[in-house]
C-alpha cells in the first residue's frame, strides 16, 4: 500500500510540496491537505485533484504529516493532532524555528519527528532542504523525508543545533539573491540601460554564475579572481563594494536572521 501523505497548511510552501510530490509521480489519492480557508481548499482540489479535509481527519488517515503552517500557528495545530496522532506517524515540520522538542513534547510519546528548513527554489524544483532528527527520528524516518523532498531540489542532513544557522543562510538565502539583483537591475539603468535589457543582462548573469558555481568545482574566490583582471573594471567595483562594507553588512544580516529564528522558537512574535 502507498503511503499517504497529509500536507498540513496548504500556503505557498505547501502548495509547492504539493505540486513537486504531484510531478515526481505520487497520485493524488496518495495525498491529502488540510487549509483553512475554504476558498483555497476548493482552488487547490480542483487545481490537483487532491482531496481537502479537516486537520484532524487529515491526520487520522496520513501515515506522514507535513506541517508547513506558520511558526506562530504551530501550537493551535499541536492541540488539534494532539489526540488523533499515534508513535506510529512521522511528522515532518517546516515551520521555521520551532524545535522538533516543541512538537514531542505536545504529541504521544515516541512520535518521530523531522525537522525541515527549505525554501522557496521547491517551486521551480530546485529547493535546498536540511534536515534534523528529533529524539524519537530513526534512519528510517530520515530516509522516507529524503524521499518526500527530493523531487523538488537537494537534501542534506544537519545536526538540529544548526538549523537557526541553515534557516538564516539558505532558507533566507534566496531574498539575498532577489534583492542584490534588484539592485544590480537599478544599477544598469542609472548607467542608462533600458529595465528590460537590464533585467535581462543581470538574470542571465545571475543563472550562469550559478551553474559554474555549481558545477565547476572551484572555489568562489577562484571564480571571483579568473573575472578579475589587473587594474580592470571588476577590480574597481569591488574595491567599492569592500569600501562600503558589503561583506560586513551580510555577515551582519545573517546573525540578525540566526538570532530572529531563535526568537521565534522562544515564542516572540
Amino acid at each position: 500500500m502507498a503511503e499517504k501523505v497529509a500536507i498540513l497548511g496548504a500556503g505557498k510552501m505547501g502548495e509547492a510540496l504539493m505540486s513537486g510530490l504531484l510531478r515526481a509521480g505520487r497520485a493524488p489519492a496518495d495525498l491529502l491537505f488540510s487549509e483553512r480557508h475554504p476558498d483555497r481548499t476548493a482552488l487547490l482540489t480542483e487545481r490537483y485533484g487532491v482531496r481537502g479535509e479537516a486537520t484532524a481527519s487529515a491526520a487520522q488517515t496520513a501515515d506522514t504529516l507535513l506541517i508547513a503552517v506558520k511558526p506562530q500557528e504551530m501550537a493551535a495545530l499541536l492541540d488539534e493532532l494532539a489526540p488523533v496522532v499515534t508513535a506510529d506517524t512521522l511528522v515532518i515540520t517546516i515551520a521555521a524555528g520551532i524545535p522538533t522538542a516543541f512538537l514531542e513534547s505536545r504529541l504521544a510519546e515516541g512520535t518521530p519527528v523531522v525537522r525541515v528548513m527549505s525554501n522557496t527554489p521547491v517551486f521551480v524544483d530546485e529547493a535546498m532542504s536540511a534536515i534534523a532528527a528529533g529524539a524519537h527520528a530513526t534512519e528510517e524516518h530520515l530516509a522516507r523525508t529524503e524521499t518526500l523532498l527530493s523531487p523538488v531540489g537537494k537534501v542534506i542532513r544537519v545536526p538540529e543545533s544548526q538549523l537557526d544557522a541553515v534557516t538564516a543562510l539558505s532558507g533566507s538565502g534566496p531574498a539575498y539573491f532577489f534583492f542584490l539583483v534588484e539592485a544590480m537591475i537599478d544599477a544598469g539603468i542609472l548607467l542608462g540601460l533600458p529595465r528590460a535589457i537590464a533585467a535581462e543582462l543581470i538574470v542571465q548573469t545571475a543563472v550562469g554564475s550559478a551553474k559554474m558555481l555549481s558545477e565547476s568545482g572551484e572555489h568562489p574566490v577562484q571564480l571571483r579572481e579568473a573575472v578579475t583582471s589587473p587594474g580592470g573594471t571588476t577590480i574597481a567595483a569591488i574595491r567599492e563594494l569592500e569600501n562600503h562594507g558589503v561583506r560586513a553588512a551580510l555577515l551582519a544580516a545573517l546573525e540578525a536572521a540566526r538570532d530572529r529564528s531563535r526568537e521565534l522558537a522562544a515564542g516572540q512574535a
